[in-house]
This record gives C-alpha cells, sequence and structure tokens, in this order.
C-alpha cells in the first residue's frame, strides 16, 4: 500500500525525468493560502489546490507560482489582486529555493516573523502597498543575496535595524510611507552599492552633512534617493561631498528641518530632479542650478526662505521651475530658458510685468500671484500658445485684459483676481471651449457681462456647452442684467457675481445650472422672483442685499436667512411670511428683554473659588440670562478653557453652547494696570489650585492670558513668588455685558471662495462650540460643523474695530498671508450689530508655546529639548520672517500666540495683524498688555501713540529666545547681586559678566556640542534686544539661527 502511494506521488509531481515540486513544497503553498480571506478574482481560490493542478505538470498550477528547472517553487507574484487576509509568512520556510516574493497592491496585513531572514534564496521581495504592521525584524539583514526590497505604503514601525551593510548586492531599497525611524546618516554609511532609496514619508532622523572620509561607496552607484517627509536636521551636503554623487538623477529632500545656504553644486553631470521644497534653506539661489552645467529637468525650491534675485535662467534641459513661497525680490528674470512650468508666486517680486513679453519658452503654466508686479498684461507672444494656466492674481497689475491673451487656445485657468485692471471684460472669454476657471474678482471691470453669444461658437464645437466650471466675476464695478445665456453654462459648479451693480430680474436659466454647488449673487440690485428648480448640489447661497421679492422657493427652504437677508424685504419664506431671521429683535445695550427661542442653551464656563458657589453661580447666570439681563463680575481675566477640562485637570463640569447663543463678552471697565499697580496682587486666591495651571494654558491661539503666572508661583528657581507683569491674569474685577442673538443675520465673507469648505452664517450660529477663553481682543471658541470639521472663532470686542470699509480692507490684506508656520484666517462675519464682529480660522489641534514651557506637575508633555526648542524658534522666525517681508507686523508676540502642532512641534503664529482692525484705542490697549507682560519694544514705550512694527517684534522675538534657553517667564522678577531685575536684563548681565550658561535650563544643559550652540541661540537672542537702530531685521536673523549647527 505504502509503495502505491510514493508511485501515485511520482505521477503527480514528476514528469518526463525531471525532477517536481515536493509535498512539503505544496503543503507550504496550501498552508499560505490559508491567511487570504478575500478573493475577489478568485485567482487563487480556484487555482490553489491540488485536484486544479496537472498531474504532469513539473511546477503545481498554481495561479502566481513558477519554479525553476529543477521543478522547485522559485516565484510567487500575486500582486494587484484586490487579496486580504492576516499571512503568516513562517508558513514559506520549506520554500528553499524562493528567490521572488511579490505581493504588491493588495490588502493584506499581518507582521514578518524572523525565520523570514532563513530564507537565503530571496532576491526579490515586494509587499508594497499593503496593511503589515509591526517591527521589521532583523535578520531581513541576513538575506545576503537580496537585491529588491520594497515594504512600502505599509504600517511598519520602529527602528529599521542595523546591520544593512550585510545587503551587499541589495540596488532597491523603498521604505517610503510607513513609520519608520532611524538615524539616516547611519544608514547611508552602511549602504555599499545600492542605487535606488526611498525612505520618504516616515519618521527618519539625523543629517545629511556628513564628512567625506565617512561617506560609503553608494556615492558610487546611487541614482535616487528619496528623503522627503522625515525629520532630517543640520545643513545641506557640503560641496565636497556633494561632488561625489557623480551618478546621481534625483534628489528629494523636501518637508524635512535642514537649514542653512546650499553649497555651490559644481558640476553633477547626472542629476535632473532636484526637490528640496518646504525645508528651512535660505540664502541666494545658486546659479549653477539655472545654467546648463547640470542636466535639470525640474528644480523645486519653494517654501523656504531663499532671498536675492532670480538669475538668469540659461538652462537648455530645465522644464519645471518652482520658486514659489521664498523671499525672492527684484524683478522678474529676463530669460526662462526652455521652462514649460514656471512657479514664481508668493515672493516679493517687482518690477513691470511687460518683461514676460520677451520670454521665449514654450510656456504651459506660469504663475506670478502673490507679489508686488504692476504694469500692463502685454500681447503675449506666440511662445504662449501653449499656455494652459495663468495666474497673475494679488498684484498691482492696470490696463484691460490684452486680446492676444484671450485667443490662447488652449487657456484651461486664467486668475487675474487682486489687481487693479479695469474696462470691460473680453467677450471671448465665454466663447472659449478650452477656458474651465476664470477669476476676474477684485478689480475695476466695468459694463455688461458678455455672455450673449456663448453658445454660438460651441455649435461647432463637440461639447455643446463651453467647459467653464469656476467663474467669479464679484468685486467689480459691472452693470447690466444678468442674461439668460447663463444657462449655456450647464457645467458650472461654482459662480460669484457679488458684490457689482447687476441689476435686473433673475433669468430664469439659472435653473439650468444642475451642477451649481456655490452661488453668489449678493450686494447687486437684482429684482423679482428668486428662479424656481435652482440646482439640488447647491452648497452654498448668498443672494443677500438685493431687491428680490415673492417667495423663496420651497427647494431653498434649506438654507438659513443668511443667504436672503438683511436685504430684499419683500422676500417671503415657502411659508408665505417674512423670515424671522431679517434681523434682530429691538433692545438696549443696557437692558430690555431678549426675546430667545426656547431651545436656546446658556453655558458659562467661569474660574471661581469653590466648586459649589460655581454652579450656584452658572445656574443664576443661566436664569438671568434667559430674563436678558445678565451682567457678570468677575476677578479673573479669562475664562476656564472647557478643553482643559476635558483634559481631566478640572473637575468642573463643562458645557457646550452654540453661536446663536454664544455671549459676547464685552468689558464696560477694563483695567489695565503696569506692574507697580499689581505687585501686590496675589495670584493664588483668584483660582483655586490645581485649576490655575489649565485656565489658559490648553488655549490652542489667540488667547493673551499667559499660563506661566497662574499655574505656578514663578519659573524654575525664580526667588519671586509670582510674576506681577502677568496683567490678564490677575488683573482687577471686569463687569461684562453679554449679548445673545437669536442667530447671525449678516454677512459671511470667505478669502478663498473656491476653498472646498462651504458653510453659512446660519450654519455657524448652530455650531456646537466651547469658550476657550478671553484677550484683549475679545472672546475665542471652539466650533464644531455640521460635518465635524473644527473652527476657531473669535469674538472681537465691542468698539475695538475700524467701520466696515476700513475693518473689510484691513482683514482682506490679512487673508492673504498663507505659509506653513501661521495659521491663516478663512473668513470673518460682520454682523448688523456693533457686536458682530468674527473672525474664522482652523481649528488647530495643539498647544501654545507657553503650555510646553510652563506646564506644571503633572506634566502632560515631556519638556522640550534643545534641538526641539531651536525647531521652534527657527519656525517662528520663518513666520515672522513670511510676515515682515509683505510689510506685516505680528504685533501681538508671545508663547501663548505660538501653536505646537503635532508630533514635530511645528510652530504656528496666531493672533497676527490684528492691530491692523482696531481703533486707535484699541492698539494703544494692545501695546500696553505686551509691555506688562514683558514683550513691549522700549521705544513703544516712550512713543507718544505706539503702533506695532517690525522691529518691535524682532524684539519680542528675543525675549522669546530668551524663555527658551531659560524656561523662564518674561514676566519672571529674578533677584541677583545687584538686586531685582527683570528676564531681559538678568540674561544680559549674564553674558556681561561671562557666565551666559548660568541662565541655560539645566535641563538642556550638557554637551559641548550643544553648549557651543545655546551660546550662539543666546548670542541672537541678545542682538534682537538691541536699541532699535542697532536691532536686525527678521531676515538676518533667521540666517543666524539658520546657521546654528547641533
Amino acid at each position: 500500500m505504502r509503495m502505491r502511494l510514493l508511485l501515485l506521488l511520482c505521477v503527480v509531481f514528476f514528469s518526463d525525468g525531471a525532477a517536481a515540486a515536493s509535498p512539503e513544497e505544496v503543503r507550504a503553498l496550501l498552508e499560505f493560502r490559508k491567511g487570504i480571506s478575500e478573493d475577489p478574482l478568485g485567482k487563487v481560490f480556484d487555482s490553489w489546490n491540488v485536484s486544479g493542478s496537472d498531474p504532469a505538470s513539473v511546477c503545481p498550477q498554481f495561479y502566481g507560482v513558477s519554479c525553476d528547472e529543477n521543478g522547485f517553487v522559485a516565484a510567487i507574484v500575486l500582486d494587484r489582486l484586490d487579496l486580504a487576509g492576516e499571512l503568516k509568512f513562517f508558513t514559506l520556510y520549506s520554500l528553499k529555493m524562493l528567490r521572488n516574493l511579490s505581493l504588491s497592491g493588495n490588502r493584506l496585513s499581518g507582521r514578518l516573523v524572523p525565520a523570514l531572514g532563513s530564507m537565503y534564496s530571496l532576491q526579490y521581495l515586494d509587499l508594497s502597498r499593503n496593511k503589515f504592521y509591526g517591527p521589521i525584524p532583523a535578520r531581513i539583514n541576513d538575506l545576503y543575496g537580496l537585491n529588491h526590497l520594497n515594504l512600502s505604503n505599509n504600517n511598519f514601525t520602529g527602528g529599521f535595524p542595523n546591520g544593512i551593510q550585510n545587503l551587499q548586492q541589495l540596488m532597491v531599497l523603498d521604505l517610503h510611507s510607513n513609520s519608520l525611524w532611524g538615524d539616516v546618516g547611519v544608514m547611508f554609511s552602511e549602504l555599499r552599492n545600492v542605487q535606488f532609496v526611498d525612505l520618504s514619508d516616515n519618521s527618519f532622523y539625523g543629517s545629511i552633512s556628513m564628512d567625506v572620509g565617512n561617506i560609503s561607496s553608494v556615492v558610487n552607484t546611487v541614482q535616487h534617493v528619496n528623503l522627503s517627509r522625515n525629520r532630517l536636521g543640520g545643513s545641506f551636503f557640503s560641496a565636497d561631498s556633494l561632488v561625489l554623487f557623480r551618478n546621481l538623477h534625483v534628489l528629494d529632500l523636501g518637508d524635512n528641518q535642514l537649514n542653512g545656504k546650499l553649497p555651490s553644486f559644481g558640476s553633477l553631470p547626472n542629476l535632473q530632479v532636484l526637490r528640496l521644497s518646504n525645508t528651512q534653506l535660505f540664502g541666494p539661489i545658486p546659479e549653477e542650478l539655472l545654467e546648463s552645467m547640470i542636466p535639470l529637468k525640474e528644480l523645486d525650491l519653494s517654501r523656504n526662505g531663499f532671498s536675492g534675485s532670480v538669475p538668469r535662467i540659461n538652462s537648455s534641459t530645465l522644464t519645471t521651475l518652482n520658486l514659489s513661497s521664498n523671499e525672492l525680490s527684484g524683478p522678474l528674470p529676463s530669460s526662462i530658458g526652455n521652462c514649460e512650468i514656471v512657479d514664481l508666486s508668493k515672493n516679493l517680486l517687482s518690477g513691470d510685468i511687460s518683461v514676460i513679453q520677451e520670454w521665449e519658452s514654450p510656456l504651459e503654466i506660469l504663475d506670478l500671484s502673490s507679489n508686488k508686479l504692476f504694469g500692463n498684461l502685454p500681447n503675449l507672444t506666440s511662445h504662449f500658445k501653449g499656455l494652459t494656466v495663468l495666474n497673475v492674481g494679488n498684484n498691482s497689475l492696470t490696463g484691460s485684459v490684452p486680446p492676444v491673451l484671450i485667443s490662447s487656445p488652449n487657456l484651461a485657468l486664467l486668475d487675474l483676481s487682486m489687481n487693479e485692471l479695469d474696462g470691460s471684460i473680453p467677450p471671448s472669454l465665454f466663447t472659449s471651449m478650452t477656458l474651465t476657471h476664470l477669476d476676474l474678482s477684485n478689480n475695476r471691470f466695468t459694463g455688461p457681462i458678455p455672455l450673449q453669444g456663448s453658445q454660438e461658437k460651441s455649435l461647432i464645437e463637440i461639447s455643446p456647452y463651453p467647459p467653464m466650471e469656476f467663474l467669479d466675476l464679484s468685486y467689480n464695478s459691472l452693470t447690466g442684467t444678468l442674461s439668460s445665456d447663463i444657462g449655456n453654462f450647464r457645467r458650472l459648479r461654482s459662480l460669484n457675481l457679488g458684490k457689482n451693480e447687476l441689476s435686473g430680474e433673475l433669468p430664469n436659466e439659472l435653473s439650468k445650472l444642475s451642477e451649481l454647488e456655490f452661488l453668489d449673487l449678493s450686494d447687486n440690485s437684482f429684482k423679482g422672483k428668486i428662479p424656481n428648480n435652482l440646482s439640488p448640489l447647491l452648497k452654498f447661497l448668498n443672494v443677500s442685499d438685493n431687491g428680490l421679492s415673492g417667495r423663496i422657493p420651497e427647494n431653498l427652504k434649506n438654507f438659513s436667512d443668511a443667504s436672503f437677508y438683511p436685504g430684499n424685504p419683500s422676500l417671503r419664506s415657502p411659508g408665505g411670511r417674512p423670515p424671522s431671521g431679517g434681523g434682530f429683535s429691538s433692545q438696549t445695550q443696557e437692558g430690555g428683554k431678549h426675546n430667545s427661542k426656547s431651545s436656546i442653551r446658556i453655558a458659562i464656563i467661569v474660574a471661581s473659588v469653590v466648586a459649589a458657589l460655581m454652579i450656584a453661580f452658572v445656574l443664576l447666570a443661566y436664569y438671568r440670562a434667559q430674563l436678558g439681563d445678565f451682567r457678570v463680575k468677575t476677578a479673573f481675566g479669562g475664562q476656564m478653557a472647557s478643553r482643559d477640562i476635558k483634559n481631566g485637570i478640572s473637575s468642573l463640569p463643562t458645557t457646550s453652547l452654540s453661536f446663536s447663543n454664544a455671549h459676547l463678552l464685552t468689558s464696560n471697565s477694563r483695567s489695565v494696570s503696569g506692574p507697580s499697580e499689581l505687585a501686590g496682587d496675589n495670584v493664588e486666591p483668584v483660582v483655586p489650585p490645581g485649576y490655575a495651571a489649565s485656565s489658559t494654558s490648553m488655549i490652542p491661539n489667540l488667547i493673551d492670558t499667559d499660563p506661566a503666572p497662574s499655574g505656578r508661583k514663578s519659573s524654575p528657581d525664580s526667588p519671586i513668588a509670582s510674576s506681577p507683569r502677568f496683567v490678564e491674569a490677575i488683573e482687577h474685577a471686569v463687569t461684562l455685558d453679554v449679548y445673545s442673538p437669536d442667530r447671525f443675520a449678516g454677512q459671511l465673507f470667505f478669502f478663498d471662495p473656491r476653498s472646498h469648505l462651504s458653510f453659512t452664517a446660519e450654519d455657524l450660529s448652530r455650531a456646537p462650540a466651547e469658550i476657550l477663553g478671553r484677550s484683549s481682543h475679545g472672546t475665542l471658541y471652539k466650533a464644531t460643523l455640521g460635518g465635524g470639521h473644527m473652527l476657531t472663532v473669535k469674538w472681537l470686542r465691542v468698539g475695538l474695530t475700524k467701520d466696515k470699509k476700513e475693518f473689510a480692507k484691513e482683514i482682506k490684506k490679512i487673508g492673504t498671508m498663507i505659509h506653513p508656520n501661521v495659521v491663516r484666517l478663512l473668513a470673518y462675519y460682520w454682523g448688523p450689530r456693533e457686536q458682530e464682529r468674527l473672525t474664522l480660522a482652523n481649528y488647530i489641534e495643539g498647544d501654545s508655546l507657553a503650555l510646553h514651557l510652563y506646564e506644571t506637575t503633572p506634566r502632560r508633555y515631556s519638556l522640550l529639548s534643545f534641538n526641539q526648542r531651536l525647531k521652534v524658534a527657527v519656525d517662528v522666525a520663518r513666520g515672522l520672517s513670511y510676515l515682515h517681508g509683505r510689510g506685516m507686523p505680528h504685533g501681538n508676540l508671545k508663547p501663548t500666540n505660538i501653536i505646537l502642532e503635532g508630533p514635530q512641534y511645528d510652530a504656528r503664529l496666531t493672533d497676527f495683524g490684528l492691530h491692523r482692525l482696531m481703533t486707535p484705542a484699541g492698539i494703544a490697549e494692545q501695546i500696553l498688555n505686551l509691555g506688562a507682560l514683558g514683550y513691549r519694544a522700549p521705544e513703544l514705550a516712550s512713543a507718544p501713540r505706539p503702533v506695532p512694527s517690525l522691529k518691535a517684534d524682532v524684539y519680542a522675538f528675543g525675549v522669546i529666545l530668551m524663555e527658551l534657553l531659560t524656561r523662564r517667564s518674561a514676566g519672571d522678577i529674578i533677584s541677583g547681586q545687584s538686586g531685582a531685575v527683570d528676564l531681559t536684563d538678568w540674561v544680559r548681565l549674564c553674558d556681561q559678566e561671562g557666565r551666559g550658561m548660568d541662565c541655560i535650563d539645566r535641563d538642556i544643559a550638557g554637551g559641548e556640542q550643544q553648549s557651543k550652540a545655546m551660546d550662539d541661540l543666546l548670542e541672537v537672542s541678545l542682538r534682537c534686544i538691541l536699541t532699535l537702530t542697532e536691532r536686525p531685521n527678521m531676515r538676518q536673523v533667521l540666517e543666524d539661527l539658520c546657521a546654528i549647527s547641533v
């Protein structure tokens, strides 16, 4: 019987005298198959079984399995089959001749087991684009014959194991998009013959600035290096080491923390792609990058701090050039070589734009937006016939739109917004069969919208309708009616004609725009009815401030009253009654009952002495608010942040509220006192111990109250019990008025109408909100919209802001500030009453620098290391340098307005430029508060009418550098041999006496190299607080910081 079984096996697995796959290998494959739970295509389930295999075959007839000439399984290739399951790799241990294991592009998971390192025959291992997890076993470095390793796009974690020098045959190493870490410098010193390295989207750290003597033979073979989106620091490759990479084709180091200047690139005869975006590099752009000596095809230096002019581009190979979001100045280059894509946006370039007429490049994409260019748009030459994107928005261009530009046969996007262009809009823009995006907003165009004839040309085209998807003509002086030809633009998704002088009735053809999602016709003189059956896809609608009448169509009943009012006094809701939200109920500031809806819930979170009194106070507050006459007296300047309570710092109950009843807190008698007045105040009775540390420290941004004084008696080692200069934390009793409208009936203005985020004032009024705190500017809330998106909303104090025209002009400038290290404003709201002035930004998940420095025990965060503090300093300097390059002082710089976001502690500036919205009294109060907290420049103290300035920001930044180094608050009074001094005088005195290291925070002091870096940082901080004439600018400060090496 046993002999028969052996004969049967021979028949099944041997053929023509050749060796066949052993039963052990077949069993291993079948065991491996058990880990696959889903096979939508049936490739594995239908073929991986003994019954389906050809008995005469040398190799099992399993899909994706192949054998060598001896019949042993040599390859398993199951790529892109949408397989799912938990694989057990140890089941493959029996496949002694397996050379190729490729499972990429599936949904497989499981851990890599150490036994994988015993499969010595493996040469090719590709597990990319799956869900494998866990650490990479150290024994993977025992696969001596491996030449291709791809573990990218998985969930691997932990450090990459040492010993990669064992893989002498390795040519491809791809680990991108995992959560791996390790020292890049060590890894590169161990690599030998690799040609392709991709470690991007991980947490690798270390420096790429390696000594020539420590560089391995990899410099002779490597062709592709991608280390982007990691945590690399230090300076760039030195010039001596860079020239050794003579076979390098692609170098991508973007989204890291590199600093310093770029070296001379010399001659890299094969370099084709160089991407260094969003690092901390600065200085001039090396001219050889734009010359023919390096055969670059793509150069991306965007989102850095490069300065100087843009050199003339003589390269004959460069086709893609991105220098956007730097601090480049001077005129446009006289030549751009053969570039097809050029992005010089968000710089400080100036001069006449007509120089582009001299360019002879076959341009396809040109972005010169957000610069300081002026002059008339030139008649573009035939070289621009291939142009598909032209963006010159946010400059100072004048004149009309040139006809040659309009006739460009491939133009798909044209953005001329935020300039000073005038004249009529050329009709040919609306007959183009390529243009999908047209933005002419914020100009001075006049005359009618020339839609007539938009379908005439389209009749001879393949498509029956123009392809326009985005049309923005807002903020112009357009007149006349809206033609019925608007119905021909069936593909429109966004239509904005607001803030013009259009009139007449709205054409019924608007209902033909079935794909419309955004419609703004506000601030015109339209009359008559709103057309029925507007697009069911509408997410945003604003027809307010017109003369519309009749009933609001039934299909628009879900839009808030803010979509229709103010204005349109004869417009009625679907039920036939005027909407209740047409205005606020009549009341005076002093009293009068406010008729709130019964659904309104009012929550007030106030820090007080004991929990029992707090509860009673809140109940009383609720009762009196319902009566509409609620006045709160408190001795604490800031609200207890409900976010703090949520994190367990306080045991007080937290209550959410909505903006329909979110109280506007306004001060009738705000006292801002100097140090002498507050010297006798005691912080301790104001807030019970245990709550004090959290009173404002958790506030994400825009809060003035500093956590240091309320959370601790002093900074470490301070001999003084508390810092009396923290005015916001201990200010005198304040009377607060509460104003609570039923809903927002004003106007919500977005800075970028193309943003994917779209909501109305009514949506905002319904949003659940938490009070985060109060500052000299107003009250701060976190609001959560219906879709879950969170906003930071600042409700500005009564009497603080300028009139509507000046307010709108200034806040638009603030809204154009876009940088990785600043928190951009999204929108603002202007209500019909003085109490209703709001600014809106995305909510940033993170806490203030003040909390990270001065958080008390028990700490939720570990102390910042020196490297982390230096990174914060560089991040803040980059944000300030960006603002200053655009003439925008921050004006309110302090640690509570610096948010550290994410695990990398990326610093983001908040509260910048708000002084531009204030009355002179409001500006004076803000500067007085800065003085009380220790961040006011001396020249502001002596000025009769002080205003924030760029050099005053530098002074405040210098104080913050001192706080980073010493972990002492700017408000601390420090006793010494010369008596009590403040932080800046103490640091200056220590430096003068040659004991600068004595003032360094003992938690970061140590190590010779770090001591040198700390000395350098201390010197930078001292230069920042020099007299006004000696003080450096932020560009110089940033360069000094980036030059510090650790």
